[in-house]
């Protein structure tokens, strides 16, 4: 019977994760670009840019949570951002996606950090109802907007 784990990832992930990371960008639109999805990953953990989370079922690599750190001025603490998070169709209804929540929450509380954000599709109903049920809150105070440069 296969075990269900979830930790910290490190270098040596790297080959896994770039997989996982690919496929979450196809996911996300984008075309697949394994090459790129390595590089960028490399570069956050050379840089110290990121933190990752893996998740194994047995031996095989099956999800991933990647926060990004920042600070709360108001606050005065560090604040985390979940930037990415994926989950195989093999791992899904499995408890991976709550297995990879929790380390995040542990990880960030550890750090004193006064909160952890991340942004759901609007269409994405079922990790919305997963993210409430964890205790997760959609803001109701804040709108988020977003700056793009603009087009050439």
């Amino acid at each position: 019977m296969n075990s269900t784990s979830v930790r910290q990832a490190v270098l040596a992930d790297l080959e896994e994760l770039a997989a996982l990371f690919d496929q979450y960008r196809q996911f996300q639109g984008r075309a697949s670009d394994v090459a790129a999805a390595r590089s960028f990953l490399r570069e956050r953990f050379n840089h110290g840019e990121s933190v990752v989370f893996i998740c194994h079922d047995g031996d095989a690599p099956v999800g991933f949570a990647q926060l990004y750190p920042s600070f709360s001025s108001v606050s005065l603490s560090r604040v985390f951002v979940v930037n990415d998070l994926f989950v195989h169709a093999s791992g899904r209804r499995k408890g991976v996606a709550s297995m990879l929540l929790a380390a995040i929450e542990s990880y960030a509380w550890s750090f004193g950090s006064a909160r952890v954000t991340l942004n759901v599709a609007r269409g994405n109903e079922s990790a919305q109802r997963l993210y409430e049920a964890r205790g997760w809150k959609q803001d109701d105070q804040f709108f988020m907007y977003h700056r793009y440069p603009d087009a050439p």
